[in-house]
Protein backbone atom coordinates (compact mmCIF):
# COMPACT_ATOMS: atom_id res chain seq x y z
CA UNK A 1 0.00 0.00 0.00
CA UNK A 2 0.86 3.29 -0.78
CA UNK A 3 2.39 5.83 1.89
CA UNK A 4 0.40 8.57 2.55
CA UNK A 5 0.63 12.06 3.34
CA UNK A 6 -1.33 14.29 6.01
CA UNK A 7 -1.65 17.67 4.46
CA UNK A 8 -3.61 20.29 6.81
CA UNK A 9 -5.46 23.28 4.67
CA UNK A 10 -5.82 25.54 7.58
CA UNK A 11 -4.81 28.56 5.48
CA UNK A 12 -8.18 28.31 3.83
CA UNK A 13 -10.16 26.67 6.89
CA UNK A 14 -10.81 23.53 4.86
CA UNK A 15 -10.75 20.23 6.32
CA UNK A 16 -7.65 17.91 6.56
CA UNK A 17 -7.33 15.92 3.17
CA UNK A 18 -5.39 12.20 3.31
CA UNK A 19 -3.25 12.22 -0.09
CA UNK A 20 -1.74 9.55 -1.65
CA UNK A 21 2.25 10.01 -1.55
CA UNK A 22 1.95 10.05 -5.68
CA UNK A 23 0.47 12.99 -5.40
CA UNK A 24 2.57 15.27 -3.06
CA UNK A 25 6.57 15.95 -3.60
CA UNK A 26 9.20 14.05 -3.04
CA UNK A 27 10.74 16.81 -0.58
CA UNK A 28 9.84 17.10 3.14
CA UNK A 29 8.20 18.56 4.26
CA UNK A 30 5.62 18.35 0.99
CA UNK A 31 6.02 21.75 -1.13
CA UNK A 32 2.81 23.66 -0.23
CA UNK A 33 1.98 27.27 -0.90
CA UNK A 34 -0.61 29.81 0.01
CA UNK A 35 -0.83 32.88 -2.67
CA UNK A 36 -3.23 36.09 -2.39
CA UNK A 37 -3.20 38.22 -5.65
CA UNK A 38 -5.95 40.21 -7.11
CA UNK A 39 -8.77 39.19 -4.38
CA UNK A 40 -8.10 35.05 -5.47
CA UNK A 41 -6.57 32.63 -2.80
CA UNK A 42 -4.41 30.45 -4.65
CA UNK A 43 -3.11 27.06 -3.40
CA UNK A 44 -0.52 25.53 -5.40
CA UNK A 45 1.01 22.08 -4.61
CA UNK A 46 4.11 20.98 -6.68
CA UNK A 47 3.85 17.23 -7.34
CA UNK A 48 6.60 15.05 -7.33
CA UNK A 49 7.34 15.32 -11.35
CA UNK A 50 7.72 18.82 -10.93
CA UNK A 51 4.17 20.10 -12.67
CA UNK A 52 2.26 22.90 -10.27
CA UNK A 53 -0.65 22.25 -9.75
CA UNK A 54 -2.79 25.13 -8.66
CA UNK A 55 -6.42 25.21 -7.04
CA UNK A 56 -8.19 28.72 -7.36
CA UNK A 57 -11.69 30.08 -4.97
CA UNK A 58 -13.53 32.02 -7.21
CA UNK A 59 -16.86 33.60 -6.83
CA UNK A 60 -17.19 32.94 -10.54
CA UNK A 61 -15.71 30.87 -13.23
CA UNK A 62 -12.26 31.98 -14.69
CA UNK A 63 -11.17 31.69 -18.03
CA UNK A 64 -11.14 29.18 -20.21
CA UNK A 65 -7.63 27.81 -19.23
CA UNK A 66 -8.84 26.61 -15.86
CA UNK A 67 -12.13 23.59 -15.37
CA UNK A 68 -14.40 23.40 -12.87
CA UNK A 69 -14.11 19.84 -10.63
CA UNK A 70 -15.66 20.37 -7.21
CA UNK A 71 -17.54 22.74 -5.16
CA UNK A 72 -15.88 25.46 -3.62
CA UNK A 73 -16.08 24.67 0.41
CA UNK A 74 -14.81 28.18 1.59
CA UNK A 75 -17.49 29.58 -0.80
CA UNK A 76 -20.96 28.00 -0.53
CA UNK A 77 -22.16 27.33 -4.09
CA UNK A 78 -19.33 28.88 -5.57
CA UNK A 79 -17.23 26.71 -7.92
CA UNK A 80 -13.53 25.35 -7.66
CA UNK A 81 -11.57 25.15 -10.56
CA UNK A 82 -8.17 23.35 -10.89
CA UNK A 83 -5.81 23.31 -13.64
CA UNK A 84 -2.19 22.52 -14.05
CA UNK A 85 -1.06 25.83 -14.90
CA UNK A 86 1.98 24.75 -17.16
CA UNK A 87 -0.18 22.81 -19.28
CA UNK A 88 -4.16 24.74 -19.06
CA UNK A 89 -6.55 22.22 -19.52
CA UNK A 90 -4.86 19.18 -18.83
CA UNK A 91 -5.63 17.22 -15.29
CA UNK A 92 -3.05 17.65 -12.92
CA UNK A 93 -2.00 14.73 -10.80
CA UNK A 94 -4.12 16.52 -7.75
CA UNK A 95 -7.48 15.63 -9.69
CA UNK A 96 -7.92 12.06 -8.01
CA UNK A 97 -7.28 12.80 -4.36
CA UNK A 98 -9.70 15.95 -4.99
CA UNK A 99 -12.33 14.33 -6.77
CA UNK A 100 -12.43 11.35 -3.95
CA UNK A 101 -12.40 13.54 -1.19
CA UNK A 102 -14.44 16.19 -2.04
CA UNK A 103 -16.68 15.80 -4.72
CA UNK A 104 -18.19 12.50 -3.33
CA UNK A 105 -20.80 11.84 -0.47
CA UNK A 106 -20.57 8.34 1.54
CA UNK A 107 -24.41 6.22 1.54
CA UNK A 108 -24.15 4.14 3.97
CA UNK A 109 -25.01 0.27 3.30
CA UNK A 110 -29.14 -0.15 5.14
CA UNK A 111 -32.64 -1.16 4.64
CA UNK A 112 -34.93 1.07 3.46
CA UNK A 113 -38.81 0.87 2.69
CA UNK A 114 -38.32 1.47 -1.52
CA UNK A 115 -41.92 2.15 -3.31
CA UNK A 116 -45.07 4.30 -3.36
CA UNK A 117 -45.56 4.43 0.61
CA UNK A 118 -48.22 7.66 -0.09
CA UNK A 119 -50.38 6.60 -2.98
CA UNK A 120 -49.61 9.52 -4.98
CA UNK A 121 -48.22 7.36 -8.36
CA UNK A 122 -48.71 4.56 -10.40
CA UNK A 123 -48.83 0.73 -10.39
CA UNK A 124 -45.34 0.48 -10.93
CA UNK A 125 -44.43 1.95 -7.58
CA UNK A 126 -45.85 -0.87 -6.04
CA UNK A 127 -46.20 -2.53 -3.91
CA UNK A 128 -43.71 -1.28 -1.61
CA UNK A 129 -40.95 -3.66 -0.32
CA UNK A 130 -37.62 -3.70 1.27
CA UNK A 131 -34.55 -3.03 -0.33
CA UNK A 132 -30.96 -3.76 1.15
CA UNK A 133 -27.87 -2.10 -0.41
CA UNK A 134 -24.25 -2.13 0.28
CA UNK A 135 -22.45 1.26 1.05
CA UNK A 136 -21.28 3.70 -1.74
CA UNK A 137 -19.60 6.93 -2.42
CA UNK A 138 -22.09 9.36 -4.60
CA UNK A 139 -21.46 12.45 -6.56
CA UNK A 140 -22.55 14.93 -4.63
CA UNK A 141 -24.42 16.79 -7.42
CA UNK A 142 -25.74 16.08 -10.89
CA UNK A 143 -22.33 15.84 -13.32
CA UNK A 144 -21.49 18.99 -14.42
CA UNK A 145 -21.51 20.68 -18.04
CA UNK A 146 -17.53 21.43 -17.28
CA UNK A 147 -16.97 17.93 -15.54
CA UNK A 148 -18.75 16.00 -18.80
CA UNK A 149 -16.59 18.48 -20.92
CA UNK A 150 -12.87 17.10 -19.43
CA UNK A 151 -13.18 13.84 -19.22
CA UNK A 152 -14.70 13.81 -22.69
CA UNK A 153 -12.28 15.51 -24.07
CA UNK A 154 -9.63 12.80 -22.68
CA UNK A 155 -12.25 10.10 -23.34
CA UNK A 156 -12.44 11.84 -27.68
CA UNK A 157 -8.52 11.32 -27.83
CA UNK A 158 -8.64 7.83 -25.80
CA UNK A 159 -10.30 5.76 -27.85
CA UNK A 160 -13.70 6.64 -26.84
CA UNK A 161 -16.71 7.67 -29.24
CA UNK A 162 -20.04 9.93 -28.56
CA UNK A 163 -22.95 10.40 -30.19
CA UNK A 164 -23.38 13.59 -32.08
CA UNK A 165 -23.90 16.44 -30.34
CA UNK A 166 -24.35 14.55 -27.09
CA UNK A 167 -23.24 16.63 -23.74
CA UNK A 168 -24.86 20.18 -23.95
CA UNK A 169 -25.60 21.89 -20.94
CA UNK A 170 -26.61 25.47 -20.40
CA UNK A 171 -23.35 26.85 -18.43
CA UNK A 172 -20.19 25.20 -16.74
CA UNK A 173 -21.67 24.98 -13.50
CA UNK A 174 -25.01 23.75 -15.00
CA UNK A 175 -25.70 20.40 -15.15
CA UNK A 176 -25.33 18.62 -18.37
CA UNK A 177 -27.98 17.27 -20.52
CA UNK A 178 -28.93 15.36 -23.97
CA UNK A 179 -26.57 12.88 -22.48
CA UNK A 180 -28.00 8.60 -23.44
CA UNK A 181 -27.87 6.03 -21.56
CA UNK A 182 -24.97 4.67 -23.56
CA UNK A 183 -22.91 7.82 -23.76
CA UNK A 184 -23.64 8.50 -19.53
CA UNK A 185 -22.09 4.48 -19.51
CA UNK A 186 -18.89 4.93 -21.19
CA UNK A 187 -18.33 8.12 -19.55
CA UNK A 188 -18.10 6.61 -16.50
CA UNK A 189 -15.39 4.13 -17.89
CA UNK A 190 -13.59 7.62 -19.44
CA UNK A 191 -13.68 9.20 -15.76
CA UNK A 192 -12.92 6.07 -14.42
CA UNK A 193 -9.40 5.88 -16.62
CA UNK A 194 -8.85 9.10 -16.23
CA UNK A 195 -8.30 8.84 -12.68
CA UNK A 196 -6.65 5.57 -12.71
CA UNK A 197 -9.36 3.66 -11.15
CA UNK A 198 -10.41 0.31 -12.82
CA UNK A 199 -13.58 0.24 -14.76
CA UNK A 200 -16.37 -1.29 -14.57
CA UNK A 201 -18.61 -1.62 -17.72
CA UNK A 202 -17.43 -3.86 -20.79
CA UNK A 203 -19.06 -5.70 -23.97
CA UNK A 204 -18.63 -8.99 -22.88
CA UNK A 205 -19.20 -11.66 -19.95
CA UNK A 206 -15.78 -12.21 -20.28
CA UNK A 207 -15.19 -8.92 -18.86
CA UNK A 208 -12.39 -8.44 -21.35
CA UNK A 209 -13.83 -5.84 -23.54
CA UNK A 210 -14.16 -2.57 -22.20
CA UNK A 211 -16.88 -0.43 -23.21
CA UNK A 212 -16.11 2.67 -25.28
CA UNK A 213 -17.86 2.46 -28.40
CA UNK A 214 -21.30 1.69 -30.32
CA UNK A 215 -24.24 0.96 -28.39
CA UNK A 216 -23.96 -2.37 -26.97
CA UNK A 217 -27.00 -3.88 -25.35
CA UNK A 218 -25.48 -5.02 -21.81
CA UNK A 219 -26.63 -7.53 -19.20
CA UNK A 220 -26.24 -6.93 -15.28
CA UNK A 221 -23.20 -9.92 -16.32
CA UNK A 222 -21.08 -6.80 -18.57
CA UNK A 223 -20.44 -5.26 -15.23
CA UNK A 224 -17.43 -5.29 -13.08
CA UNK A 225 -19.19 -4.86 -9.75
CA UNK A 226 -16.48 -4.91 -7.93
CA UNK A 227 -14.40 -2.26 -9.47
CA UNK A 228 -13.14 0.42 -8.25
CA UNK A 229 -14.24 2.77 -10.86
CA UNK A 230 -17.53 5.12 -11.66
CA UNK A 231 -20.93 3.71 -12.84
CA UNK A 232 -24.56 4.70 -12.77
CA UNK A 233 -26.26 3.73 -9.12
CA UNK A 234 -28.74 1.14 -9.68
CA UNK A 235 -32.43 1.98 -9.25
CA UNK A 236 -32.14 0.90 -5.59
CA UNK A 237 -29.55 2.53 -4.73
CA UNK A 238 -30.51 5.87 -6.66
CA UNK A 239 -33.96 5.86 -4.06
CA UNK A 240 -31.83 5.04 -1.02
CA UNK A 241 -29.42 7.85 -1.87
CA UNK A 242 -32.72 10.20 -2.81
CA UNK A 243 -34.05 9.44 0.96
CA UNK A 244 -30.92 10.65 2.87
CA UNK A 245 -31.96 8.39 5.35
CA UNK A 246 -35.07 9.26 6.37
CA UNK A 247 -38.43 6.84 5.90
CA UNK A 248 -41.68 7.58 5.20
CA UNK A 249 -40.65 10.98 3.17
CA UNK A 250 -42.37 12.12 -0.28
CA UNK A 251 -39.56 14.32 -1.03
CA UNK A 252 -35.62 13.51 -0.21
CA UNK A 253 -35.64 16.30 2.78
CA UNK A 254 -36.42 15.06 5.98
CA UNK A 255 -38.61 17.60 7.63
CA UNK A 256 -41.90 17.87 4.99
CA UNK A 257 -43.63 16.33 2.79
CA UNK A 258 -44.60 19.69 0.24
CA UNK A 259 -42.14 20.70 -2.40
CA UNK A 260 -41.82 24.63 -3.21
CA UNK A 261 -39.47 26.43 -5.67
CA UNK A 262 -37.36 27.23 -2.57
CA UNK A 263 -36.62 23.13 -2.56
CA UNK A 264 -36.00 22.17 -6.09
CA UNK A 265 -36.26 23.71 -9.56
CA UNK A 266 -39.25 21.97 -11.25
CA UNK A 267 -42.16 23.06 -12.93
CA UNK A 268 -45.23 23.84 -10.09
CA UNK A 269 -49.00 23.66 -10.32
CA UNK A 270 -52.05 23.88 -8.20
CA UNK A 271 -52.93 20.62 -9.26
CA UNK A 272 -51.65 18.68 -6.19
CA UNK A 273 -52.23 19.18 -2.65
CA UNK A 274 -48.01 18.18 -2.10
CA UNK A 275 -47.06 20.91 -3.96
CA UNK A 276 -47.55 24.23 -2.18
CA UNK A 277 -44.59 26.74 -4.65
CA UNK A 278 -46.34 30.25 -3.73
CA UNK A 279 -45.08 30.46 -7.40
CA UNK A 280 -46.25 28.80 -10.14
CA UNK A 281 -44.80 27.33 -13.64
CA UNK A 282 -41.30 26.82 -14.25
CA UNK A 283 -38.64 28.13 -11.03
CA UNK A 284 -38.93 31.87 -11.08
CA UNK A 285 -34.63 32.11 -10.11
CA UNK A 286 -33.59 30.25 -13.35
CA UNK A 287 -36.11 31.52 -16.25
CA UNK A 288 -34.24 34.83 -16.84
CA UNK A 289 -32.19 32.93 -19.79
CA UNK A 290 -32.82 30.51 -22.92
CA UNK A 291 -33.77 27.11 -22.26
CA UNK A 292 -32.99 24.75 -20.56
CA UNK A 293 -33.94 25.81 -17.48
CA UNK A 294 -31.92 24.47 -15.60
CA UNK A 295 -30.04 25.38 -12.36
CA UNK A 296 -26.72 25.69 -11.27
CA UNK A 297 -25.51 22.18 -9.73
CA UNK A 298 -25.38 22.25 -5.59
CA UNK A 299 -27.75 25.25 -5.75
CA UNK A 300 -30.93 24.22 -3.11
CA UNK A 301 -29.78 22.09 0.34
CA UNK A 302 -28.54 18.94 1.00
CA UNK A 303 -30.11 15.80 1.69
CA UNK A 304 -29.77 13.76 4.57
CA UNK A 305 -26.61 12.41 2.58
CA UNK A 306 -25.30 15.58 1.90
CA UNK A 307 -26.38 14.83 -2.17
CA UNK A 308 -27.95 17.98 -4.25
CA UNK A 309 -30.40 17.79 -6.37
CA UNK A 310 -32.25 14.50 -5.69
CA UNK A 311 -35.50 16.25 -6.49
CA UNK A 312 -35.58 18.28 -9.42
CA UNK A 313 -33.19 20.03 -12.47
CA UNK A 314 -32.55 17.32 -14.69
CA UNK A 315 -33.47 13.35 -15.06
CA UNK A 316 -30.90 11.28 -13.64
CA UNK A 317 -29.91 7.87 -15.83
CA UNK A 318 -29.71 4.71 -13.74
CA UNK A 319 -28.43 0.98 -14.71
CA UNK A 320 -31.31 -1.21 -14.55
CA UNK A 321 -33.88 -2.13 -17.23
CA UNK A 322 -37.31 -1.14 -16.86
CA UNK A 323 -40.16 -3.47 -15.88
CA UNK A 324 -43.30 -2.01 -14.92
CA UNK A 325 -44.13 -5.12 -12.40
CA UNK A 326 -40.61 -5.11 -11.47
CA UNK A 327 -42.20 -4.49 -7.48
CA UNK A 328 -43.39 -7.57 -7.36
CA UNK A 329 -41.15 -9.78 -8.23
CA UNK A 330 -39.06 -11.62 -5.46
CA UNK A 331 -35.53 -10.49 -7.10
CA UNK A 332 -36.69 -6.54 -6.14
CA UNK A 333 -36.02 -7.29 -2.64
CA UNK A 334 -32.92 -9.06 -2.89
CA UNK A 335 -30.25 -7.21 -1.66
CA UNK A 336 -28.27 -5.17 -3.62
CA UNK A 337 -30.76 -6.02 -6.62
CA UNK A 338 -29.38 -4.95 -10.03
CA UNK A 339 -33.01 -4.81 -11.72
CA UNK A 340 -34.48 -7.36 -14.59
CA UNK A 341 -32.02 -8.89 -16.33
CA UNK A 342 -33.29 -7.69 -19.74
CA UNK A 343 -35.68 -4.88 -21.20
CA UNK A 344 -35.96 -2.08 -23.55
CA UNK A 345 -36.15 0.83 -21.61
CA UNK A 346 -34.09 2.57 -18.69
CA UNK A 347 -34.71 3.71 -15.98
CA UNK A 348 -34.40 7.79 -15.20
CA UNK A 349 -34.90 8.80 -11.91
CA UNK A 350 -35.74 11.96 -9.93
CA UNK A 351 -37.41 14.11 -12.08
CA UNK A 352 -36.37 18.15 -13.82
CA UNK A 353 -37.02 21.35 -14.16
CA UNK A 354 -39.56 20.70 -16.93
CA UNK A 355 -41.28 18.33 -14.77
CA UNK A 356 -44.56 18.31 -12.24
CA UNK A 357 -44.54 17.50 -8.14
CA UNK A 358 -45.22 13.87 -8.40
CA UNK A 359 -42.14 13.83 -11.03
CA UNK A 360 -39.87 14.59 -7.89
CA UNK A 361 -40.80 11.96 -5.49
CA UNK A 362 -38.02 9.65 -4.49
CA UNK A 363 -40.51 6.91 -5.46
CA UNK A 364 -41.51 7.98 -9.04
CA UNK A 365 -40.49 5.77 -11.54
CA UNK A 366 -39.34 6.39 -14.96
CA UNK A 367 -37.97 4.99 -18.12
CA UNK A 368 -36.47 5.61 -21.87
CA UNK A 369 -35.13 4.09 -24.53
CA UNK A 370 -31.26 3.70 -23.91
CA UNK A 371 -30.98 5.81 -26.97
CA UNK A 372 -32.86 8.56 -26.17
CA UNK A 373 -31.66 11.86 -25.17
CA UNK A 374 -33.15 15.05 -24.19
CA UNK A 375 -32.38 18.27 -22.41
CA UNK A 376 -33.69 17.32 -19.71
CA UNK A 377 -31.93 14.14 -19.19
CA UNK A 378 -28.30 13.84 -17.17
CA UNK A 379 -27.08 11.73 -14.46
CA UNK A 380 -24.45 11.17 -11.68
CA UNK A 381 -22.48 8.54 -10.35
CA UNK A 382 -21.13 6.18 -7.71
CA UNK A 383 -18.24 4.62 -6.96
CA UNK A 384 -17.06 1.67 -4.11
CA UNK A 385 -16.89 3.62 -0.65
Amino acid sequence: MAMKTKILWTALALPALWLPSEYVSAQSPPVLNIQVAGGVSQLTLKGATGAVCQIQYLNALGSSNTWLCLTNLAVPNSPCLLSDVSSPGVPCRFYRALIASLRLSLVPAGSFSMGDAFGDLGADELPVHSATVSAFSMDRTEVSKALWDIVYAWATNNGYSFAVNTGLGKAPAHPVEYVNWYDAVKWCNARSQLEGLTPCYYTNESLTGLYCAGQVVMSNSFVNWAATGYRLPTEAEWERAARGGAEGKRFPWADTNVITHSRANYKSSTGYSYDVSPTLGYNPAFTNGPLPYTSPCGYFATNGFGLYDMAGNVWEWCWDWYDANWYANAAASQADTRGPVSGTKRVLRGGSWDASAPDNCCALRESKTPSGAVTETGFRCLRKP
